[in-house]
């Protein structure tokens, strides 16, 4: 009798919880992601947005989104990595290079003509942080980390064909690397967040800045200069800049299994890569935008860049100090990466011509 009395009790309480249960089963989050990136952008629509729907569908709506690009937020582009480290949002997406040196091992990809290709170089750097600087985003759940397609130079008056044309001229550089190295090219480097642009060059605060082709029309840099100059890819790409998208730890580790697994699934190697490929495939109409300006483009040769390496190496070689005073091996760490690029790059192409591209399916 008392068995059957510990059984019933048993089965009601199973019964009881079992609602509990369903309901933890189907629990719902909303995420609030935010970043600096205009709400017109490339980044925003083909990159950002994608992604959600992408995690929403997957998760069959029980991961939603609050999006606010620009900042709506609030705070500055400087503090968006420690909204999601303390919690003020969920998810954010912003340079590491903001806040220079803070993140130094992962610089590696800023240097001077390292990148070949942003698919390529986004799975490298994603490979590199995984094995060779993994603590330097602990404080956070990284979801993927990318390069933008090859930067270049946009000058409001004067087309730069040599290094020798850089002299004088205030130039608004990204991160620390950049700046050291517009110093080194006879420029005047100015940093500033991205957002800052579009005021400067028309007060003229600066007289042109280094970003890739693929941002241009979200910031009207082909409104307000004149002269753009790309370089030849087969004399390397000038510089990248490197990105995190990055969760709030405590706000991951809340989630359910299942909801877990769909940011799992949505992060990582492939997650990294399709974004990289997403962003330099933009570089295809941020391009076009300053041809229809009637803008002058100028290709700089192979030849004439080896000048560019010559002066830029200069950072190369103070990165790998850096690293040596920190206690790491900054050769072999800037080896590690060449190598991973190189690696990549192999089985990764730039983007000839403008396509739609549609979020990864390949967990990371």
């Amino acid at each position: 009798m008392i068995q059957r009395r510990t059984l019933l009790q048993s089965g009601a309480a199973v019964a009881f919880g079992a609602p509990a249960l369903v309901g933890l089963a189907q629990q719902s989050v909303t995420l609030k992601f935010h970043t600096f990136m205009a709400p017109q952008s490339n980044v925003w629509l083909n990159m950002h947005k994608a992604w959600m729907d992408k995690v929403t569908k997957d998760s069959d709506g029980r991961i939603k989104f609050e999006a606010y690009p620009a900042m709506q937020l609030g705070g500055t582009p400087v503090q968006l990595f420690d909204q999601a480290r303390d919690g003020v949002v969920d998810i954010v997406w912003t340079l590491p290079g903001n806040t220079p040196g803070r993140f130094p091992r992962i610089e590696v990809f800023e240097l001077p003509f390292m990148m070949n290709n942003a698919e390529a170089t986004s799975k490298a750097f994603w490979e590199y942080t995984q094995t060779a600087a993994k603590d330097e985003f602990k404080d956070v759940q990284v979801l993927a980390l990318q390069v933008h397609g090859p930067g270049m130079f946009h000058m409001r008056n004067k087309q730069v064909k040599t290094a020798a044309d850089l002299v004088g001229s205030k130039v608004r550089g990204p991160t620390r690397q950049i700046t050291k190295m517009l110093s080194y090219l006879g420029a005047s480097p100015v940093g500033m967040p991205l957002p800052q642009i579009p005021d400067a060059l028309s007060k003229g605060v600066i007289d042109g800045c280094v970003i890739p082709w693929e941002v241009v029309p979200s910031v009207k840099v082909h409104e307000l200069t004149k002269f753009h100059s790309e370089f030849d890819p087969a004399g390397g790409a000038l510089y990248t800049t490197t990105f995190v998208m990055a969760m709030n730890k405590a706000k991951y580790a809340s989630l359910p299994p299942d909801l877990k697994a769909i940011i799992d699934k949505n992060s990582g190697l492939e997650t990294s890569a399709w974004l990289g490929k997403v962003q330099q495939t933009g570089d295809i109409a941020g391009r076009e935008s300053a041809v229809k300006q009637g803008n002058s483009i100028y290709t700089i040769p192979a030849a004439e860049a080896q000048e560019f390496k010559r002066k830029a190496r200069l950072v190369e070689v103070e990165w790998m100090q850096d690293m040596d005073k920190r206690g790491f091996n900054g050769k072999q760490l800037l080896e590690t990466a060449k190598g991973l690029i190189e690696k990549h790059g192999k089985v990764a192409a730039a983007p000839a011509a403008p396509a739609k591209t549609a979020a990864p399916a390949k967990k990371g």
